[in-house]
């Protein structure tokens, strides 16, 4: 995995797996920490922006970070950077962290 510094929303259960965002110089970098692939997604800062307002519901379209819900408690992060693969629980921590702020930084 690159040297990141990886962030971690606050609602995430201390030493659960979470999603983690990190940002280098013109991108943001999303990952599942329990992923054994150590898949990354990689966007701009600007779709990264977009999916938070979209969680925050100050946006209705589509953001160009895709979220779609499979089977159980799957959920899939996607963009032209690649996918990344979460749980509905650590989703949902991630989302109360977008939500309180925590990850506004790396909108740009």
């Amino acid at each position: 995995m690159p040297l990141f510094t990886w962030q971690k929303s606050s609602y995430c259960p201390e030493g659960n797996s979470c999603i983690h965002v990190a940002e280098s110089p013109d991108e943001v970098h999303i990952t599942e920490s329990a992923d054994p692939s150590g898949a990354i997604l990689t966007a701009t800062p600007a779709a990264f922006g977009a999916l938070l307002a979209v969680l925050k519901g100050e946006r209705q379209a589509p953001a160009p970070i895709e979220v779609a819900f499979g089977e159980g408690d799957a959920v899939r992060l996607k963009a032209a950077g690649g996918v990344v693969t979460t749980t509905r629980p650590r989703w949902d921590a991630f989302v109360l962290g977008v939500r309180a702020g925590e990850f506004d930084r790396f909108a740009g």
